[in-house]
């Protein structure tokens, strides 16, 4: 089952976009066709797909950068999260070095990374395709969606901005693209597929409780994803931006095909903020909650195709708990596990149908502000009921 995902106030994230054209462009092979025939029509296929990814990688790479940090022991490392660190003697003043990738975002020198790339940085160098150096200086972090932006003072030739896609058009199978500087080679290109939308994954901050915030709608890829790739593009034919990769899972410190990345619509809504403020002010329903498993509803004695998120807990003195959100009272053993039953489950939000808990959080992440009034439907003992909540601000 599913675990809880922890108080919801945080970040983030949704998806990429369209790369069908080219797709589209790889004829189906009709059974009729002769070897011959349908050797000569791969190998178009074929050429005008290569062509394709030349043509990507000639107009991106030039917007893509490798970053250098220095930074203190104890701070982060530069790398992809997950990553076992080689254990070294605490010594605070010897400085070691961290690496990443990063794109041009406008024609002002800002670049977009992740947040783990510069973390705790002392200095931070950016290095352009052509060899061009220059320091960079830290505008503003979001440690809730690992995303940062960064600042150079260079050639306004050389500040080619990328374009950035609706990622919520993005469509399981699609073709990606990913151009960064994985364990230091510049410039280097990957390709693979969407492998999955809709990720759920741990972001930098938590609360004061220790409960890890959460980034929603996370992109899943197989395009080879390494260190040094943090904050490069994820990008679709079109040489647009869909995902701004992020971490990986893998049992070798390397790419074992399953790679994550911030969708571009993320991006959007938090870098403006970044620029203009430093930081990002998210709101806050304040509740744990999960989605709700048909074995659950059944406990509850809800229809088994019933969707929704169940209220674990409105956390004591937040925006739900004064609404009277009602919490999981009880408790219930499924398949030899104790689950929490009972309480609210939240089907809707604003007239959005919400059927998991990725509906909720992309919802309040994306579309509401702090101090904004959203109505919730939701089921209380069976019976639908509609409750306005105020939103807060996330606590530190």
């Amino acid at each position: 089952m599913k675990k809880p995902v922890m108080f919801l106030f945080v970040a983030v994230l949704i998806v990429v976009s369209g790369c069908t054209a080219a797709a589209q462009q790889i004829p189906a092979l009709l059974p009729t066709q002769t070897a011959a025939e349908t050797q000569a029509g791969e190998s178009v296929s074929l050429q005008d797909l290569e062509q394709e990814f030349v043509g990507v990688y000639e107009r991106v790479n030039p917007s893509v950068v490798n970053i250098r940090v220095a930074l203190n022991r104890g701070a982060g490392s530069g790398e992809l999260p997950g990553f076992p660190q080689i254990p070294s003697p605490d010594i605070p003043s010897i400085p070691q070095g961290g690496q990443g990738s990063g794109f041009v975002y406008d024609t002002d020198g800002h670049i977009v990374t992740n947040n783990h790339v510069v973390d705790g940085a002392d200095s931070i160098v950016v290095t352009f395709a052509d060899g061009t150096e220059a320091k960079a200086e830290l505008v503003g972090t979001d440690p809730n969606a690992d995303l940062a932006v960064i600042k150079v003072d260079v050639d306004a030739a050389l500040l080619k901005p990328v374009a950035l896609a609706d990622s919520d058009a993005l469509k399981v199978g699609q073709i990606v693209i990913a151009i960064g500087n994985p364990f230091g080679l510049q410039g280097s290109m990957t390709t693979g597929i969407v492998s999955g939308l809709e990720r759920d994954l741990r972001a930098g901050a938590s609360t004061s409780s220790g409960a890890s915030y959460t980034i929603p709608d996370i992109i899943q890829t197989d395009a080879a994803i390494n260190p040094g790739n943090s904050g490069g593009p994820l990008l679709n034919l079109k040489g647009e931006v869909i995902g701004v990769n992020t971490a990986i899972e893998s049992p070798v410190r390397a790419s074992a095909g399953v790679g994550y990345a911030v969708p571009a619509n993320i991006v959007k809504r938090i870098v403006p903020e970044l620029i203009a403020d430093g930081k990002v002010e998210y709101p806050w329903l304040g509740i744990s909650g999960q989605t709700l498993l048909p074995s659950v509803a059944g406990a509850m004695n809800l229809a088994a195709d019933q969707r929704g998120v169940l209220v674990i807990e409105a956390v004591d003195g937040g925006p739900a708990e004064k609404a009277g959100l009602k919490s999981s009272q009880e408790q219930a053993t499924l398949d030899g596990q104790t689950v929490q039953v009972g309480g609210d489950v939240i089907v809707g939000i604003d007239d959005q149908t919400v059927e998991k808990f990725d509906d909720l959080l992309g919802y309040i992440v994306q579309k509401a502000k702090v101090g904004q009034t959203v109505k919730l439907q939701i089921l209380r003992g069976g019976e639908m009921q509609e409750v306005e909540v105020t939103l807060g601000e996330r606590p530190e």
